[in-house]
């Protein structure tokens, strides 16, 4: 297996970096045969070849098995044709990465308030509320004069159909319950075909419990009560804010492992963002990236039948809990490592074994 490793911004090298070290020692363990090819992007890229990502990238992400992407500085990419590109945005939707899927779940010996749970918001990627995305040329924000914006909002059959079978699918894999998470009352065009199609979908798959919630009330639900819900379907920009609140509650956002899937190519990528403000410090969480690269080895596994992938995968989040459950992390979850140390203690937990399901 061929992974392209992009460190990007900010923390992005440091938890890069853990990571990378991360999938070297499952590759050793479970003979993956991994090999890991590094480029830059952001703005190293940018200081480098004039783009934050420069000509060519695509082309080797596209023939490699697998995207690692670090966080990077989106806010200060704003003009693209000085190369100043988004990445993320790039590589979903170069790639058509049409659904993000996002588990959030408690671990043993980290408090958290809201009581132990484990789901995933399945999201739509493509289109929706994000203006760089539903637009063939030009920009969905419209500013009609100084005082008066619009945002245009784009919702497809094809889409709706494809995240729907994503979601199914997952579910029918887990507990076989779903959760359609919408805004049809208002929304009434829009997110009533993304409902109806839901509901349309599941109805292909017996034996799947499912059920519906507005956006508003689905965020008092899932504080009060998370686990009610097993795997949870929603339009991008919904699914975005919502995943976010879910691996909070699981204990940090940077507990939120996030893969982006296509039909053909897979992208591992941190929930949150490049802080910054603690670059450079060796006191960011490399879990988010960490758990986000094993869900890469197990779509890779899955994809070509090799279940050492998915062996490894396992191991890797057994890892985690083990880490965590033993106080060997960074400090936002419970411990007192840096972030380079916390992702040594994964390695030592690889190759000692002791990654027992937690």
């Amino acid at each position: 297996m061929r992974i392209v490793v992009l460190p990007g911004d900010g923390i992005g090298p440091e938890i890069a970096a853990a990571t990378s070290a991360v999938l070297r020692a499952a590759s050793e363990r479970f003979q993956l045969n991994v090999a890991i090819e590094e480029h830059a992007v952001g703005h190293d890229s940018l200081r480098l070849f004039g783009a934050t990502v420069r000509p060519g990238l695509l082309e080797i992400v596209r023939a490699a098995d697998g995207l690692i992407l670090g966080p990077t500085a989106t806010f200060d990419f704003k003009d693209e044709q000085s190369g100043e590109i988004n990445p993320s945005k790039f590589f979903r939707k170069s790639l058509d990465l049409f659904a993000n899927v996002r588990p959030a779940r408690t671990y043993p010996g980290l408090h958290n308030r809201f009581g132990a749970f484990d789901l995933v918001v399945v999201r739509e990627n493509t289109e929706g509320f994000y203006s760089d995305r539903n637009m063939e040329q030009g920009n969905g924000e419209l500013l009609v004069t100084p005082d008066v914006a619009i945002s245009l909002r784009r919702v497809t059959r094809h889409c709706c159909e494809r995240i729907a079978k994503a979601a199914c699918q997952l579910a029918m894999r887990r507990s076989k319950r779903l959760t359609i998470v919408h805004k049809a009352n208002v929304l009434k065009i829009g997110d009533g075909m993304f409902l109806d199609i839901c509901r349309a979908t599941a109805g292909e798959f017996p034996g799947l419990a499912v059920d519906d919630i507005l956006v508003d009330a689905m965020m008092a639900h899932v504080v009060r009560q998370p686990d009610r819900f097993d795997v949870i379907v929603s339009t991008n920009m919904f699914g975005d804010i919502l995943s976010d609140l879910t691996a909070e509650l699981s204990g940090s956002l940077g507990l939120g492992g996030s893969l982006n899937v296509g039909a053909s190519h897979a992208m591992a990528q941190a929930a949150h963002g490049s802080a910054p403000d603690i670059a450079g410090r060796d006191v960011a969480n490399p879990f988010s990236l960490i758990l986000s690269m094993a869900l890469l080895l197990a779509w890779h596994g899955e994809r070509s039948g090799a279940a050492r992938f998915e062996s490894a995968a396992r191991a890797i989040e057994n890892a985690v809990a083990a880490a965590i459950g033993g106080g060997r992390a960074t400090r936002d979850v419970g411990g007192q490592l840096g972030t380079a140390a916390t992702g040594q203690a994964i390695v030592d937990i690889l190759a000692s074994n002791d990654n027992r399901p937690v």
